[in-house]
């Protein structure tokens, strides 16, 4: 028995969209990185990037369970001496709402090369409009 290995011209890359709206994070994180990575297909393969393209509408409008809204800490260094900066969850919500979604879905992918591939296919909007109608992306149910 065979192994099948599919080719670059096998892949058939499909749009996605997920409304984030009234979703909670984590759920719509780890349901985007399934997809990104390709592992909902029967080609899936750890070496290769067989994932979709991913769109998240309303990401300002996603939701923290428990009282993650208050304590939740982002942070990240500039690499100078005291350059570490945090940032609450309220205040990312406020400025860079699709931050949040970006970094928790980038958090659920593999940390190399192929993962920085696979973040490049995401797509996140803190409103509903997207400018990618062209693609024709299917609306998927959470």
């Amino acid at each position: 028995m065979r192994t099948e290995i599919p080719s670059k011209h096998e892949i058939k890359r499909v749009w996605h969209v997920i409304d984030a709206q009234n979703a909670v994070l984590g759920r719509v994180a780890s349901r985007a990185a399934t997809l990104l990575m390709g592992k909902h297909k029967p080609i899936f393969s750890p070496n290769l990037d067989t994932g979709d393209h991913v769109i998240i509408i309303n990401a300002a409008k996603v939701k923290l369970t428990g009282a993650k809204e208050q304590q939740k800490i982002y942070r990240h260094h500039t690499g100078y001496p005291g350059g570490l900066v945090e940032a609450g969850a309220r205040y990312m919500r406020e400025n860079r709402p699709t931050r949040m979604v970006e970094l928790a879905v980038a958090g659920m992918l593999p940390k190399t090369k192929l993962g920085k591939q696979m973040y490049r296919k995401l797509k996140v909007y803190a409103g509903e409009h997207h400018p990618h109608q062209a693609q024709k992306p299917v609306p998927l149910p959470l």
